[in-house]
């Protein structure tokens, strides 16, 4: 298991990333009254076939070329199953990956989410060329937070400059 949630969703994003994704829509939906905790990464990168679909949620299997085992994905695959959960890998060749993954709230082995905050602002810092779409939702309240609109109001201002990146840190200590 890795040590927090968003351990893992940073490795999904990264894989993401890796496979070319302009695109990345993250979503955490956190239910006391349900008991459940579940995050859903979709992509728009290259995709997978089948058969490679499957080979990834096995630690012994990579697709990258400088080393022989991958256990981002088997790793986030077993920490759902074993906290009362579900996990999900769909993927399309040429049209993206989604990673659905669900856990029980309550279950003692469950990993802590983790600072939100920092790994949204990793993500955006160091992938300014990608769109990235956060949705937080804990017990029913929504918060929302979508790269591609925040380069709209911007214009030529990169979104990694510091005072946007200051501002969205700002903006997410208020709302997470």
């Amino acid at each position: 298991m890795m040590a927090e949630i968003c351990d893992h969703i940073m490795d999904i994003a990264i894989n993401s990333i890796t496979a070319v994704a302009k695109k990345i829509d993250i979503f955490i939906v956190q239910d006391k009254k349900q008991d459940i905790l579940t995050v859903r990464v979709v992509d728009n990168g290259k995709g997978m076939t089948g058969e490679i679909s499957e080979k990834v949620q096995d630690p012994f299997f990579s697709t990258k070329t400088s080393r022989k085992i991958g256990l981002g994905i088997p790793l986030f695959k077993g920490t759902a199953e074993h906290c009362g959960g579900d996990f999900y890998l769909k993927s399309k060749l040429g049209e993206g990956t989604e990673i659905f993954a669900s856990f029980a709230l309550s279950h003692p082995d469950l990993p802590p989410l983790g600072n939100l905050k920092d790994t949204i602002l990793v993500l955006i810092i160091s992938n300014p060329e990608v769109n990235f779409s956060f949705s937080y939702i804990i017990n029913g309240k929504n918060f929302t937070l979508n790269t591609k609109e925040i380069k709209a109001q911007l214009g030529d201002v990169p979104i990694s400059h510091p005072e946007v990146i200051k501002f969205i840190g700002q903006y997410l200590d208020e709302n997470l």
